[in-house]
């Protein structure tokens, strides 16, 4: 497994809570697909995404009438003012939270951590602090020259499939890790641009005749303008 992959505890028996069988109900196991991909979602995203079902349905290649009922009919998520979210993820991420400190503070007892140390470790992390800025610093701008050279490579195509294609495109691969040191094009197994290309365009025409017309956000970067 990638070193880069992230993961979350999944229970085992999560097709046997009475919400998802409801949902599976109606929808099958493509909705108990769709569930979970919303759910890896909210995990990358602080578990809160915009209910911008167009958006949702295009990236996961369904149909937007199935991302409304999946988010809004079975208890399964929380919709507030535009946005959803999980209970269940926020429960797991509130425990993981707590794990983290309880560790902080089972570490320090085991070397000796009196509070009386607290002001000296402060200033010796001073330093410290100071180089693991730059060292993120370093990596954003890492990051954002290699960002600048794959939309190189996707100069070449701009006749071919349009301004608007690349810019999806584009804004979809180089999404960023957590740590925001890998773009998601990055943490694939195999890559190929011109395969990519070809099934994004494929894919494109497809869905973009099923879900009918619509506006999908993307950035306009200067250099496919």
């Amino acid at each position: 497994m990638n070193k880069e992959t992230f993961y979350f505890s999944h229970d085992y028996n999560a097709r046997n809570d009475d919400k998802i069988k409801s949902m599976m109900f109606k929808h099958g196991m493509a909705g108990y697909g769709i569930y979970w991909s919303l759910i890896e979602e909210l995990y990358n995203n602080a578990n809160v995404l915009k209910t911008d079902y167009d958006r949702i349905a295009y990236e996961l290649r369904v149909d937007k009438s199935s991302i409304i009922d999946i988010i809004n009919e079975y208890d399964l998520f929380v919709t507030t003012d535009g946005f959803f979210h999980s209970s269940s993820v926020q429960n797991r991420l509130d425990q993981r939270n707590k794990k983290s400190v309880t560790a902080r503070i089972s570490a320090n007892k085991r070397w000796n951590k009196e509070d009386k140390d607290a002001d000296a470790l402060q200033e010796e992390c001073k330093p410290n602090a100071v180089y693991e800025s730059k060292v993120k610093e370093s990596k954003v701008n890492k990051i954002e020259e290699r960002k600048l050279k794959f939309a190189d490579t996707l100069k070449v195509y701009l006749e071919t499939y349009g301004k608007e294609m690349l810019n999806e495109f584009y804004s979809y691969w180089t999404e960023p890790n957590k740590s925001n040191t890998k773009m998601r094009f990055e943490l694939e197994q195999t890559w190929s641009l011109v395969r990519r290309m070809e099934t994004w365009s494929k894919n494109d025409k497809k869905f973009s005749s099923t879900l009918g017309a619509k506006e999908i956000k993307t950035i306009n970067y200067k250099e496919f303008k």
